[in-house]
């Protein structure tokens, strides 16, 4: 059975067997994340996860410089993976049969890199993860594949760019498995810009249908599940420690900290309606991009708030300052990026403007309060939302 692609695939209506992939329209109406998508980014929990637990581990036993350097390639490697279902998904989700096991095998791809996360950050050994990666490659290149022979002219060479792009750059991946350990430090970095050309060159002469407001909410949704993972993780450190019957207020305000800090970062974000500054691929690759920062520093905050009540409950290798730079440095690096790339495109006047920047350079002063650090920080965060909300009032328009 063979017909042309339903509008609004995936969304209510009843998959059928087989249709013909083509581009979906950018004008869309009423387009949302589908439950294809949701059920595909819960498989990141899991991998982001993995990614904290090894970066508190190794910053409480008082090796930062590896535990940051790991998180990095690790944090990279999931979240490049899911960038590559997303923007794929916002351009040719068609909801049959072939398209629901590809995205599913994708989603078996994920698990397996979230399984050799440890491996890859405590030994070096990205075997399993490449594995992981390999697996998903195979399945997002059919769908790339399946693209090309739907499509004609410009977006039919697009399409099969994207595929050789994959191919290519994952063939390299696997080579550099066979290189002495030593080469991933050299080679990794290459690689990922090499990844993150593909679909710079891939849509060079056309553009793919990615739909603005279906790319803006998925960016918010897994915004949202790094946010949860994150307050997830403080909670789980905060109960450990009291069932080692730690004293409540050494807990307390890290914990009351933490919990602002995490809400106003879900504030922070959701503030502006990103979805129309989204017109070109040049505004959103490097919106998208950036994202990389913006995502792994808000998982990294659960990860630092973890080693705040580590060090507060005498079980981190570290002093007062460090731990303290563990919540404050990716708190103040979220800030920063988020206005950077997110929130000044609507930002009016100076006074807007310079919210956000201040509250980053507020919380990193903050580092110097030694266990008052985490509520100092949560403050800080709160009274920016605060003066923004009363500068939107008083001012233009938008807040933070």
């Amino acid at each position: 059975m063979t017909q042309e692609t339903p509008k609004g695939a995936g969304h209510g209506r009843a998959v059928v067997p087989l249709v013909r992939m083509t581009a979906r329209s950018r004008d869309e109406a009423h387009r949302a994340a589908t439950p294809l998508e949701l059920f595909f980014d819960l498989c990141f929990v899991v991998a982001v996860a993995q990614a904290g637990v090894r970066l508190v581990h190794a910053v409480a036993e008082g090796d930062p410089g590896h535990g940051i350097t790991g998180y990095l390639f690790v944090f990279f490697a999931i979240w490049w993976a899911w960038v590559n279902f997303t923007w794929f998904a916002s351009a040719y989700d068609c909801d049959d049969v072939p398209y629901r096991v590809a995205t599913l095998v994708q989603m078996a791809g994920v698990l397996v890199l979230a399984a050799g996360v440890p491996r890859a950050f405590d030994a070096n050994d990205y075997t399993v993860a490449v594995v992981g990666y390999l697996i998903m490659r195979v399945a997002l290149t059919f769908q790339w594949l399946r693209a090309a022979r739907g499509e004609t002219g410009a977006a039919r060479g697009t399409a099969l760019r994207y595929a050789a792009g994959l191919v290519v750059v994952q063939l390299a991946w696997v080579a550099l498995l066979l290189l002495p350990d030593a080469a991933w430090k050299w080679g990794f970095v290459p690689l990922a810009a090499a990844e993150m050309a593909v679909p710079a060159l891939a849509e060079r002469r056309h553009r793919t249908s990615w739909h603005p407001h279906h790319i803006a909410e998925r960016y918010g949704l897994f915004t949202i599940i790094v946010l949860g993972e994150t307050i997830a993780a403080a909670t789980v450190a905060v109960q450990s420690a009291l069932d080692e019957s730690a004293a409540l207020d050494e807990l307390l305000p890290i914990a009351a900290g933490g919990l602002l800090i995490v809400f106003a970062a879900f504030w922070i974000y959701f503030a502006v309606p990103i979805h129309e500054y989204l017109a070109s691929n040049r505004q959103a690759f490097v919106w998208g991009y950036s994202h990389y920062v913006i995502l792994g520093s808000a998982a990294a905050i659960g990860a630092g708030i973890e080693v705040a009540v580590e060090q507060a409950t005498h079980h981190a290798r570290l002093s007062t300052f460090a731990a303290a730079l563990a919540v404050t440095v990716p708190t103040a690096l979220f800030l920063m990026t988020v206005w950077l790339v997110h929130a000044r495109h609507f930002k009016q006047g100076t006074a807007q403007n310079l919210v956000l920047p201040v509250a980053a350079l507020l919380v990193l002063a903050t580092s110097f309060a030694g266990h008052g650090a985490v509520p100092l920080s949560g403050l800080v965060t709160a009274c920016a939302i605060a003066v923004g909300v009363r500068l939107a009032v008083t001012g233009p328009r938008n807040a933070t």
